[in-house]
């Protein structure tokens, strides 16, 4: 008994997680803003340091409740919970990071409508994934279970919205668009972009399993 009650216990995962839900949310916003003000280089260097920035803080969360699993021997919710979702929104955060690090490295020129929704959509889910993510350790109370399953509802349908918003911009993209390195780029990055609804619709299913099986 008194060995049990020496044991580590917790590691404050849930503050760690709701930690690096900000720091998405954070990435996502100024890589909005990024998109906003393309035109002006000074913001739109401003904003892609922002992107990196909050990417690199949320690794730093990362790393710390990947260093604190293995010092902690009773944790709040299965351990291998713990390791795929805090991995699965370093995720959201590292392709938020790549998709403004492309934009550069291709030189795209200018932005489309179609990228503003899907930079838009982006913001949207990472909110909810946030939200959903600050519920994890009361779920146990009255409510809250069923608006963190609400959220990952919600997060489903942006991702298939954004699905529909790239394809949409695919298509007039090889319709319209007669530079073929532009199709080129635009392509790559319709495709990044809708992939970070996608990573956010994993991190959605993993919370729906924890709250399912938590609740």
């Amino acid at each position: 008994m008194l060995f049990a009650k020496l044991l580590p216990r917790d590691g404050n995962f849930f503050e760690m997680f709701n930690r690096h839900a900000e720091r998405i949310v954070e990435a996502a916003h100024a890589f909005a803003q990024l998109v906003a003000n393309y035109a002006d280089y000074d913001l739109r260097e401003k904003y892609t340091r922002d992107v990196d920035h909050a990417e690199r803080a949320a690794d730093r969360v990362t790393h710390e409740v990947n260093k604190a699993l293995h010092k902690t021997f009773i944790t709040p919710i299965d351990r291998e919970q713990i390791h795929s979702l805090i991995n699965a929104m370093d995720d959201v955060a590292d392709l938020i990071q790549d998709s403004a690090e492309t934009m550069k490295l291709y030189d795209v020129h200018q932005m489309t409508g179609e990228i503003n929704r899907l930079a838009d959509l982006s913001v949207k889910s990472c909110e909810r994934v946030r939200d959903a993510v600050n519920l994890l350790d009361r779920i146990a109370e009255s409510g809250n279970a069923e608006a963190a399953l609400k959220l990952c509802e919600e997060i489903d349908r942006l991702e298939s919205d954004a699905d529909r918003v790239m394809r949409s911009a695919m298509s007039k993209l090889f319709r319209e668009e007669p530079d073929v390195r532009e199709v080129l780029k635009l392509k790559t990055i319709y495709e990044m972009l809708e992939t970070i609804t996608d990573r956010c619709e994993d991190v959605a299913n993993m919370i729906e399993g924890i709250v399912l099986e938590n609740s």
